[in-house]
């Protein structure tokens, strides 16, 4: 009984805060040269279509491609997955918090 009412309490101050939201004026967002402009030009998308089609992708030149990729990240992400510090700085490091 007491979580209804709060629920209700809820509800209607929720209800209420929607009340108070400035809608703003989306009439006047259009200028007269706008409204009296032309539709655009509709395009057929045929030749669109037949020239995506036609611009082939070679899969043995893109799977060589992507693989001299994948093998050069994985090489950067070998060399910044070392050690920062060298020898002398990790001892220094280490003198230092005991």
């Amino acid at each position: 009984m007491k979580h209804a009412r709060i629920l209700a309490a809820l509800a209607a101050s929720l209800a209420l805060t929607g009340a108070c939201t400035q809608v703003p004026a989306l009439d006047q967002t259009i200028t007269p040269a706008l409204a009296a402009a032309d539709y655009p030009a509709l395009v057929p998308l045929d030749p669109i279509l037949a020239a995506a089609q036609n611009s082939a992708v070679e899969p043995v030149q893109a799977t060589s491609a992507i693989d001299a990729r994948v093998a050069a990240l994985k090489a950067r992400a070998a060399r910044l997955n070392g050690s920062v510090l060298n020898g002398a700085e990790r001892q220094r490091l280490a003198q230092g918090f005991r």
